[in-house]
Parts: C-alpha cells; sequence; structure tokens
C-alpha cells in the first residue's frame, strides 16, 4: 500500500501554475483593486462567447451538435462559414484597439512574423503587461527569442517522451475533463509525487521539454477541442494542486529548481492562460512553506490561487460537475479502463466527434500551405489571402476576417508607414541644407586664407 513516508517528501509545484490570468469573481475583484501595480482584467474569454443566432431558440442542442459534426471534412472545412461561427466570438472593442495598435508597433519596428502573432497570443502579452505596448512587445520579443533558441516548433513534433508511464506513477498529474464553462482541468496530487524516483527516470531538463510540449498541446489541440464542444471559445485552464502531507520541509533545492524553471516558462511565455487554481488539503506545513512560495509569484497569479483545506469539495463542485471530477476530489468519476483518471487524459481532445473535425482541419491546413508552396494561384496580385484559403488557424483566430486586409488596420499602417518615410525626407532635406550652408561659409573663409599667404610670401620676399 501506499504510504506517504516512504515516497515524497519534498514539494514540487510546477505544471499547475500554468501562466497566469486574473480572478472573473467579483470578490476577486474587490480584493485585487488594493493591491499594487496590477489591473484586474476580466476572464479572457468574456468576450468570445458564440454569438446567438437568429434561429437558436427552436433548435434543441442535440439538432445542432448534430449539425457541428456533420460538416464536410478537409477542403469543406477549411471553407466552412459555420465552422468559423463556432469559433469566433465577439471582441471587446478596447481589446481590438489594442491589438492594432500593437500589430502596428510591431509591424514598423519590422518585428511582426506571421507565425505565433495571432490575435489571441498578441492579447495575452498586453494583458500580462497591462496594456502597456511597449513591455508587451519586449516581452512578445523575448518569448519568440525563446522559442527560437528552445527549439519549440520541433520539439513539440518531434519529443519522445518514453518514460512518460513511469514519470506519471512517481508523479500523479494529468488533464481531466472540463469545468463548467468548458475550460479543460489540469490537476496535481503532490504529496504523492516521489521526486527520487522522478529524477532516476528522468532528469530536469527532459522533464521541462515535455512541460513545454503539453502547454503547447494544450494551446494548439486542448483548447480548440474544448472550444468546438463548448461551442465557444476556450483559452484558459482550471488547475488543481493536491497538497496532502506536504510541508516546509518537502522545498528542497532539485525541487525550487525544477518550480523555479517552470514557473518562468508559464509566466514569461505561457501568460493568461490560467483561469483558475485551487490548492486542496493545505495543512498547517503547507501553510508556512506557502509564505515562500508567494514570493516567487507575482500578484497576478496569487490572485487566482484559493488555498483550501479538506473541506474543499463543495467549493470544486461549483465550478466543476461531478461526472468531471475524480473520486479522490470528491466527484464520481473513476476511469477504470484506464488506470485512473490522471492516466485517462480524458476530455473533448480525445473525444472522436471532436477530434475528427480538428484532424479534417489540420489536414486541410497542411494542404492549404503545400497549395501556396507550390504556386500562389489562390492569391490576388496584392498576394491577400483569398476565401479558398482558409485555415484553421483562420478559424481559430478570432482577428478581423482576412478579406478585411485591406481594410482600415492594414491603411492606418500604410498613413503611418508614409509618415515615417516623409519625416525621414524632411530630415534629409534639412541636412541638404544645412551642408550647402557650412559649405558656403567654407568657401567664405578660404578667401581671407588666400590674402593671408600672399601676405607672408611678400614679407619674405622683402626680407
Amino acid at each position: 500500500m501506499y504510504t506517504p513516508k516512504e515516497t515524497f517528501k519534498e514539494i514540487l509545484i510546477s505544471a499547475g501554475l500554468r501562466g497566469s490570468e486574473r480572478s472573473s469573481s467579483s470578490k476577486e475583484e474587490q480584493q485585487s483593486t488594493k493591491q499594487k501595480g496590477k489591473i484586474l482584467h476580466p476572464p479572457i474569454e468574456t468576450f468570445w462567447q458564440l454569438p446567438p443566432t437568429k434561429d437558436q431558440h427552436k433548435k434543441s442542442t442535440k439538432s445542432r451538435t448534430v449539425k457541428i459534426m456533420s460538416l464536410p471534412f478537409k477542403k469543406g472545412v477549411r471553407k466552412s462559414k459555420s465552422l468559423q461561427t463556432i469559433l469566433v466570438g465577439s471582441h471587446d472593442p478596447k481589446d481590438e484597439r489594442f491589438v492594432d495598435s500593437f500589430r502596428e508597433l510591431l509591424f514598423l519596428e519590422g518585428q511582426l512574423l506571421e507565425k505565433n502573432s495571432d490575435y489571441h497570443t498578441l492579447l495575452r502579452f498586453l494583458r500580462m503587461r497591462d496594456y502597456d505596448l511597449t513591455k508587451a512587445k519586449n516581452m512578445y520579443l523575448n518569448y519568440l527569442k525563446w522559442r527560437e533558441e528552445f527549439n519549440v516548433d520541433e520539439l513539440y513534433k518531434e519529443l519522445n517522451f518514453e518514460e512518460f508511464n513511469e514519470v506519471k506513477k512517481c508523479y500523479p498529474h494529468g488533464f481531466h475533463g472540463v469545468d463548467r464553462y468548458g475550460r479543460p482541468i489540469y490537476i496535481e496530487r503532490i504529496g504523492r509525487v516521489n521526486l527520487d524516483r522522478l529524477f532516476e527516470v528522468t532528469t530536469i531538463e527532459r522533464f521541462v521539454k515535455y512541460h513545454v510540449t503539453e502547454q503547447e498541446r494544450t494551446l494548439n489541440w486542448r483548447y480548440p477541442a474544448c472550444s468546438l464542444a463548448a461551442k465557444k471559445h476556450i483559452a484558459s485552464t482550471v488547475s488543481i494542486l493536491d497538497v496532502k502531507d506536504v510541508g516546509i520541509s518537502n522545498f528542497s533545492k532539485p525541487a525550487r529548481s525544477l518550480f523555479l524553471e517552470i514557473q518562468k516558462i508559464d509566466s514569461h511565455y505561457y501568460p493568461e492562460t490560467l483561469h483558475r487554481l485551487f490548492i486542496i488539503n493545505a495543512g498547517s506545513g503547507f501553510k508556512a512553506l506557502w509564505k515562500a512560495i508567494k514570493t516567487f509569484l507575482d500578484q497576478r497569479t496569487l490572485a487566482k490561487i484559493q488555498v483550501l483545506g479538506s473541506n474543499y469539495t463543495k467549493t470544486l463542485l461549483e465550478v466543476i460537475d461531478p461526472s468531471n471530477l475524480p473520486t479522490f476530489l470528491g466527484g464520481d468519476c473513476t476511469c477504470s479502463d484506464y488506470g485512473g483518471c490522471l492516466f485517462s487524459d480524458k476530455g473533448p481532445w480525445n473525444d472522436p466527434s471532436v477530434t475528427t473535425i480538428l484532424q479534417a482541419m489540420l489536414e486541410a491546413e497542411e494542404e492549404n500551405d503545400d497549395d501556396e508552396a507550390k504556386s500562389s494561384a489562390t492569391k490576388d496580385s496584392f498576394g491577400a489571402v483569398t476565401p479558398d484559403n482558409v485555415s484553421i488557424k483562420d478559424v481559430y483566430d478570432a482577428t478581423p476576417s482576412r478579406d478585411d486586409i485591406f481594410g482600415l488596420p492594414f491603411l492606418q499602417k500604410i498613413l503611418t508607414l508614409q509618415t515615417v518615410v516623409n519625416d525621414t525626407k524632411s530630415k534629409i532635406q534639412a541636412l541638404e541644407a544645412a551642408l550647402k550652408d557650412t559649405n558656403s561659409v567654407i568657401e567664405g573663409l578660404g578667401q581671407p586664407m588666400e590674402e593671408v599667404k600672399k601676405q607672408i610670401i611678400a614679407s619674405k620676399i622683402r626680407a
């Protein structure tokens, strides 16, 4: 049988602190107004909900689901406006203005890349820096640099984490179900981690790489799947950390190293992905440890954390249906067919009725990329994307339509660039005028010098 004394006696808090995001509850809003230097923002999905259709009240949930799941695949999926309607919601006009300004700033500095520059990503960095464009730009550029140096794109595709099952046994963690809104739930049982065994089956470096691939999988697969299932945009995670039997003596050097590395990655490179974090079974030992842990977290993350004792079930069930909550947390689910809930990876991202659509969208995107590489036939003379070129990025990205690429935002960029060019021309003309005046002065000084030379020569001759 499992006995806590025989296994993990060192604290490890890592992937549970997945990014950082502000609270949506009014109580937390009131508390955060007293905190200095940070502004409380509403949940990141607030303005991305599915707009109701005119005949929505006439159709049952079942019929709408059938319609969604009956969409054609591959190129049909790519062209489907219905699928776009499912995933694309309303934006806060203020957010849109800031994102447009952010794009223009990056565009004018030649920094905006097509990859990792969608509306969602830029908004996350803006929110994390309270919409300060300069600070958000610096954070975003550091993120791009880190992705290149860490080789994130290739890592996500190529990492073979063959020790996965062994790691799960000595470090119980994983995604399991969704909350009542539709967000994915991430769970860690910190008190059951055997750190010595963990570092026998893997290394800190490999575990960090595994963590990064899980973050990428959440952004690129879990969130889109949850969005399809919930029929509204999902962009953040609910996390639960079980800290039973964890205390101050458990925060060892290896544990601190791993915790700090993962906390840095989540907060710096995956900001605004945490919706709420519940720390449960917090005893007196953990409460003492919590004072030390808080020093590593910013106010934005702390505002999302709720520390609970052993009477946590009621709180969890307010935000999570019992069918999505494991029995060891007070729910009804056992996932016995998978060896336990934390081995199942249960959620819309593994539901065939959802993943079939997502996979078709990805295949369509790959076909689209191949077509673009072979020929520019699907683009107009200006290189603009045509309706036949819409892919999963267009669907999941809630930016204004690409058909409007020559609309107001684009014209604003051109006008701004033209202003910069005209200003540069004016400065060049002013420099040319100043240079001409300088030449005139030098020529004027040259004449007296000639007279002085003549006088010197004449005096030498007379002598």
